[in-house]
């Protein structure tokens, strides 16, 4: 939980906002990632890459 302080932290200072969706976006594709392997709906998310 710290490191999300510290990286909030420094979007804040650094004035970096444009960074918050890239972020969220990576993340979201690494869930899916994640929770996809081993499951009935894999072979559909790996045709989207």
């Amino acid at each position: 939980m710290e490191f999300l302080k510290d990286l909030w932290g420094f979007l804040k200072v650094r004035k970096k906002y444009w960074l918050v969706p890239v972020i969220f976006t990576l993340l979201l594709f690494g869930v899916l990632i994640v929770l996809s392997t081993g499951s009935a709906i894999a072979p559909f998310i790996y045709t989207l890459f």
